[in-house]
């Protein structure tokens, strides 16, 4: 089996990370300008960093901005902990954000969004409960936060 060479990011790397997260959109050539290099330079290697799945660029949404919508982590613990089958089928859920596998007290924590408090109670009660191997949650709904951003799954 060839082991694929892990990425190797360079301060011209880090830099077109930095200037894309402060304007998703900023075209390659004004980024090109700022770094003083070509924008094919800038081009090549953002796709790089995106086709080997270390940048993703997207819109994001302040989740509490709309006034109906529930943003929670949840924490969950399995009858057989850190299995990448159970962490990818969750993630498969319309509402979870993310999935992490931790350490402590839960085996997982999920980040979700959902339009309302019904639809927090389907996705806990309907979607959730219908993983076989989770044998516990907790759920903590964001009050209040600092520069937090979410996907808004349409």
């Amino acid at each position: 089996m060839v082991k694929k060479k892990q990425l190797t990011l360079d301060e011209i790397d880090h830099k077109i990370i930095q200037e894309l997260q402060e304007n998703g959109r900023e075209s390659y050539k004004n980024i090109a300008r700022k770094l003083n290099v070509s924008d094919g330079t800038v081009r090549l290697r953002t796709e790089r960093m995106i086709r080997e799945g270390y940048l993703r660029i997207t819109a994001s949404v302040n989740p509490l901005f709309f006034e109906n919508t529930l943003t929670a982590m949840i924490g969950i613990n399995l009858r057989n902990p850190a299995h990448r089958e159970i962490m990818e089928e969750i993630g498969k859920l319309p509402a979870v954000q993310s999935v992490i596998n931790v350490t402590g007290r839960y085996d997982l924590i999920i980040e979700v969004f959902v339009q309302s408090r019904r639809d927090m109670h389907r996705f806990l009660v309907e979607e959730l409960a219908n993983i076989t191997d989770i044998t516990s949650t907790e759920s903590f709904i964001y009050l209040e936060a600092i520069d937090k951003w979410v996907e808004l799954k349409v």
